[in-house]
């Protein structure tokens, strides 16, 4: 990577000085007890004075720049008397063409990549020297800078992944409740003709149905806020657990009878949380155990249990697929990504949906070994009152 690409991925050139930059070069200043200092970055062309303390900052050329120079020189420099220098007595800031620098120390910005991208200086009109342990400060403010650069840059980017979930959530949802709409119509229509009025037991299927569909464009809609409040506000009430994953199982009766798969639930406990967040987590983690129980060409098994610890639950989803092994643990729940083979339908999407409910519940989730042989899904969750 380029200076000027590494200085660039900032993306603060031009822009307004940032408060916490200018406390630090402020607080350069102060420790020193010099009236001016500066935090530069540099590109093959110019140096742009980024923060300051003691005059406005601007923008010079790398052959008027004494920080440019010091990049040449790894690590901390000082220099008492620049009139004195050779690297440094012909330069505008020091002759008086621009100031009359005497007394100049810098510190490189190295990117964690290893760039170095600029300088934190100070100086003064007057000699003088800097202790080992106000050099030892500087090269602390130095690497500060960088951090604060860093978490501008991540912050920025969390933003952007943010807005794109919030696109990519809009988008699902239209795409899912078009069809999920047409299918409640359907469904309206069959129930009320003659044939399924004398059906009892058709009746009683379309009503089912109906209902599952309700309650789906119903989950959409609040999945879709969650993903517009970047995941940070949910609901709190408290959830019979059971209740909860028999409505759970009831969603999945089609893929569990499908799959022949025997699904056994141990869950007398409450938990404090947003109930149609914890459905979805819950419908997500017990779906996975079943395809991919059913991908692996075994009898399908899959096991609910609770287990009470200090102030939490902790509920495990264990089945009798291929597992995951040690080093995949946390990727999969990466957005997109996946543990099986492509032939396994599903758009990768649910463990990463799960973590993000998870953590906004203040709790945590992971995938261990399960007793059956597969994979072993487990979540802490808050108790209920």
């Amino acid at each position: 990577m380029t200076r000027r690409d590494a200085i660039a991925q900032y993306e603060i050139l031009g822009a307004s000085p940032e408060e916490d930059l200018q406390g630090l070069a402020q607080l350069a200043a102060t420790l020193c007890a010099v009236p001016t200092a500066v935090i530069n970055l540099i590109d093959d062309e110019n140096q742009y004075q980024v923060a300051a303390a003691g005059f406005e900052p601007s923008v010079c050329s790398i052959e008027e720049s004494m920080c440019a120079v010091a990049l040449q020189t790894p690590g901390l420099l000082v220099v008492p008397d620049a009139t004195n220098d050779d690297r440094f007595a012909s330069n505008p800031f020091v002759t008086g063409a621009l100031a009359n620098v005497r007394f100049y120390a810098s510190s490189p910005l190295i990117t964690p990549a290893g760039v170095p991208i600029g300088t934190i200086c100070i100086f003064d009109d007057v000699t003088r020297d800097l202790t080992d342990e106000l050099s030892g400060c500087l090269a602390l403010i130095a690497r500060q800078i960088v951090d604060v650069l860093e978490l501008r840059r991540a912050t920025r980017e969390l933003e952007r992944s943010n807005e794109q979930l919030e696109r990519f959530a809009g988008q699902v949802s239209h795409d899912l409740r078009n069809p999920l709409t047409a299918v409640a119509g359907f469904i309206e229509l069959a129930a009320d003709s003659p044939e399924v009025v004398a059906a009892p037991m058709v009746a009683a299927a379309l009503f089912r149905a109906d209902a599952a569909a309700t309650r789906m464009d119903s989950m959409i809609a609040d999945l879709l806020d969650f993903a517009r409040l970047g995941g940070s506000r949910p609901r709190r009430e408290e959830i019979d657990l059971d209740e909860l994953m028999t409505a759970v199982l009831d969603d999945l009766d089609q893929a569990i009878r499908i799959t022949e798969t025997v699904v056994s639930v141990d869950a007398d406990a409450r938990v404090s949380g947003d109930p149609t967040l914890l459905r979805a987590l819950f419908q997500n983690v017990v779906a996975n155990a079943v395809k991919f129980s059913h991908a692996a060409g075994v009898d399908p098994k899959v096991e609910v249990k609770t287990y009470a610890l200090d102030g939490t639950w902790r509920i495990t989803v264990d089945d009798n697929g291929p597992g995951v092994p040690d080093d995949q643990r946390e990727r999969v729940f990466g957005l997109m990504e996946r543990n099986v083979s492509s032939e396994t339908p599903g758009l990768g999407i649910g463990l990463s949906t799960c973590r993000r409910i998870v953590d906004a519940h203040g709790g945590s989730i992971g995938i261990d070994t399960s007793p059956l042989g597969g994979a072993s899904v487990w979540v802490i969750l808050p108790r209920g009152a």
